[in-house]
């Protein structure tokens, strides 16, 4: 399935309504129809983010871990837009220690709803020390999550952003809880599952859709979505793969 290129108008923000829009790596921004705009681990300064990036405001912003890549522009960005933060409780606590007051904790199980979404956090099979800077030790962040967003009626089914993590077994839970249409999960086969074990899980979580990301940033980050095209076709998966580029949207409704 093809992605749709963001208008390239000078100043204006990426994300149209409607839509996913994969900023590089594992920035995601996710745009309703009625205009909200929730960023998924935002590290805006990423090798692939696209030239002159300006996501505009933003009302949520969900943290899945600690890495600094999936968090190193949380705290300008949520000081320069006024956005809620959404993580767990000790990535709560750090955050509240570098001054930000807007801070939704919540755990696996749990859901947060704003407005007419709901965000339920589910696991992920990773680790979440918060980064300490060069050679110093991480400090314990909690556990790694993932995030299932339920849109209003008529926006499109169920979201799923897994964050960091490996392929098992509860994805299946997942699918029979929450039914997500859409999955974005890494695909890199170095920090994360690679393409084989990304397209069994598209399997155990019945996606009808599936955007790959966390791959390509560097050179070691070496899966691509037609290897999992390959995977899903040789065990005759119908799932639909988006091999998009930083800067491209994927409709929320196909």
């Amino acid at each position: 399935m093809t992605a749709v290129l963001v208008d390239e108008i000078e100043n204006q923000p990426v994300g149209a309504p409607g839509t996913l829009t994969w900023l590089g790596h594992a920035t995601v921004l996710l745009t309703t129809k009625g205009g909200t705009r929730v960023l998924f681990d935002p590290w805006l300064e990423n090798p692939r983010a696209p030239e002159g990036l300006d996501v505009g405001k933003i009302h949520i912003i969900c943290v899945t871990h600690g890495h600094f890549d999936h968090m190193a522009s949380v705290v300008p960005l949520a000081v320069a837009t006024g956005a809620t933060v959404i993580c767990v409780p000790e990535m709560a606590a750090y955050f509240a220690s570098a001054g930000l007051s807007d801070v939704v904790e919540m755990n696996k199980g749990g859901t947060y709803r704003h407005g007419d979404l709901a965000f339920t956090m589910v696991g992920a099979d990773h680790s979440c020390g918060i980064s300490g800077g060069e050679h110093q030790p991480s400090i314990y962040g909690g556990n790694p999550v993932g995030f299932v967003v339920t849109l209003s009626p008529g926006e499109g089914g169920p979201v799923y952003v897994s964050g960091d993590t490996n392929v098992f077994s509860d994805m299946s839970i997942v699918r029979d809880l929450y039914a997500p249409e859409i999955g974005l999960m890494p695909i890199d086969g170095h920090y994360n599952m690679g393409p084989r074990e990304a397209a069994y899980a598209v399997r155990l979580l019945g996606l009808t859709r599936f955007a790959p990301y966390h791959y390509g940033t560097f050179p070691m980050l070496a899966g691509t979505p037609g290897e999992v095209e390959e995977h899903l076709r040789a065990a005759g998966t119908p799932t639909r793969v988006t091999a998009w580029q930083p800067g491209e949207s994927l409709p929320l409704v196909s």
